[in-house]
């Protein structure tokens, strides 16, 4: 349990919402409660304020619990909210609803719910048939993550289980910065998705999508080298990943010794930096070095007031 914090000290911290929806099959309730262990324990080593909904026993308003917990929380500040998201999902070809214990909650609903937050916020579906949650809830400073590409993948997702799982390995961390991102731990869980059903010689009945730059198109897994996305949809649009390999639930030392307000000042930069990169094709080279050096110097110059 967690002491009682004041309005700014919440507004700082990370909170952790892990919502357990219906399984589906009973055969994956012992599975949907792993993940919600495992959130649970991420979320206290890296010190965050974790709300879990669906695992106590008999409960039957899991959707106005869930509202009410997106009500209570601060809508600004620099403090991360994760929304996690596991279990059984449907798609009628019109609306995605997650399937809770008594009334359902639609990919329209949680939009409105979700739509007065202006901090950091990252929503995790993991459930079946959750990719019209990406394309309904994608917004600019969001990062947005489904276990599907399409509303008709509607077997049960394994990639909850193992973004679960990675969230805390030190494994996942691809870049070695001694701390895992959100964008890792996505790479690391579609990886392990698809050697699932390779092992399993099974065709694969899931394909997850992330999206950060807010067009809620959002792009898979393979289409990255590392943690830089090197491919782009026929249109030309914004690459994703940029914004949440940003998102650390449990930062190393060197990350903590930052001040909020310099990650937020930090973080923009970077941000801005791999705007420019993107543009480099379409730009005079001397006006993109130009700009390019004075990202870098004001970097450094953040880095060397710490």
């Amino acid at each position: 349990m967690f002491a009682a914090l004041g309005p700014l000290a919440c507004a700082q911290q990370a909170t952790v919402i892990f919502v357990a929806g219906a399984p589906g099959e009973v055969e994956f309730s012992p599975e949907i409660s792993a993940q919600g262990d495992a959130w649970a324990k991420t979320s206290a080593q890296a010190g965050a304020r974790h709300i879990a909904i669906g695992l106590d026993p008999g409960g039957t308003a899991d959707r106005e619990r869930l509202q009410q917990a997106l009500a209570a929380e601060p809508k600004e500040g620099e403090g991360e909210l994760w929304l996690v998201i596991a279990g059984h999902g449907t798609f009628d070809g019109k609306e995605a609803k997650i399937n809770l214990r008594g009334p359902d909650v639609a990919s329209g609903e949680l939009a409105e719910w979700l739509k007065p937050f202006k901090r950091p916020l990252a929503i995790i579906n993991t459930t079946s048939a959750s990719a019209p949650f990406l394309a309904r809830l994608s917004a600019p400073q969001r990062v947005v993550v489904s276990a599907t590409r399409s509303g008709n993948e509607q077997n049960y997702a394994r990639f909850g289980k193992f973004l679960a799982e990675a969230i805390g390995d030190p494994k996942s961390d691809l870049d070695k910065d001694g701390q895992v991102s959100l964008l890792e731990s996505f790479l690391s869980a579609s990886h392990r998705t698809a050697e699932f059903y390779k092992t399993e010689n099974r065709l694969a009945t899931e394909h997850a999508l992330l999206d950060d730059n807010g067009d809620g198109l959002g792009t898979p897994a393979d289409w990255f080298r590392g943690v830089i996305a090197t491919k782009r949809a026929r249109d030309g649009g914004a690459l994703d990943g940029a914004r949440a390999h940003q998102f650390h639930l449990v930062r190393s030392p060197a990350e903590l010794q930052l001040p909020l307000a310099l990650r937020a000042q930090r973080d923009k930069l970077e941000l801005e930096i791999s705007a420019l990169r993107e543009r480099k094709a379409k730009m005079n080279e001397e006006k993109y070095f130009k700009e390019l050096e004075k990202l870098l110097l004001t970097l450094a110059v953040l880095y060397e007031g710490t």
